[in-house]
């Protein structure tokens, strides 16, 4: 598997807290989204360690297609 899988079409908002780290999932197969579950075994693709530099609510990439991973940039809209 080289394609990841689309979660949602949409993104996941969620609530980050300062200086701690977030292994967001990369492959989309995660039953724990946007959050690696470790699904991506023998996928070939990797989670993204994402530390959040602040506390406040950031939007994870939810159709694993934004180039600005693994962050939304609305690349969801033109799928």
């Amino acid at each position: 598997m080289t394609t990841p899988k689309i979660a949602q079409k949409a993104p996941y908002p969620v609530d980050v807290e300062a200086g701690k780290s977030y292994f967001w999932c990369a492959c989309g197969q995660s039953a724990n989204q946007p959050f690696c579950d470790g699904s991506h075994k023998d996928t070939g693709i990797s989670p993204q360690k994402y530390t959040a530099e602040e506390s406040k609510k950031v939007f994870f990439c939810g159709c694993k297609a934004s180039d600005n991973k693994p962050l939304c940039d609305g690349s969801h809209s033109k799928l």
